[in-house]
């Protein structure tokens, strides 16, 4: 019985995606490094940049994170003089995170490096090219159930 033809690894799409995703993440690592933060703080950053003054609760959910771990990650970012907790307007019980100048700063920095990156995994493509693989991943990662922005290493899917 003549053995299967085992296609060749270059020829899968998982395969491709995987190669480029560990390159960038790890290029992504690297060039945060320097800045003092990693992608998923940078994330927790972006992310409330977005929607500051959030509570802590409002943010775990936000990026299907247990509230548990949301703590840890904003006594780190604290800690770091990145955010701040202030007394929420509406509920005595509860803080808001509100991200500090050095935060600002932080974020300005990686959205550089962030669109450097992007420019280099891209220069072979044309601009209507990046456009369609932008679509394309666009449609691919909510067929696969991710949250929109979130990162799947902070929160993972719905």
């Amino acid at each position: 019985m003549p053995e299967p033809e085992i296609a060749p690894l270059e020829a899968r799409a998982s395969f491709l995606l995987s190669q480029l995703g560990l390159q960038s993440a790890q290029r992504f690592t690297a060039a945060l490094a320097p800045l003092g933060i990693t992608p998923n703080r940078f994330g927790v950053l972006a992310h409330l940049a977005r929607q500051e003054g959030r509570t802590q609760q409002e943010l775990a959910t936000a990026l299907g994170l247990h509230r548990n771990s949301m703590v840890g990650m904003i006594d780190d970012l604290e800690e770091r003089g990145l955010v701040e907790r202030r007394r929420h307007p509406d509920d005595r019980r509860a803080y808001a995170i509100h991200l500090t100048p050095a935060a600002r700063e932080v974020l300005a920095a990686g959205d550089r490096l962030a669109a450097e990156q992007e420019e280099a995994l891209l220069a072979p493509l044309d601009a209507g090219q990046r456009a369609e693989l932008l679509e394309t991943l666009t449609r691919l990662v909510a067929a696969a159930g991710y949250r929109t922005g979130v990162h799947p290493g902070l929160g993972g899917r719905h």
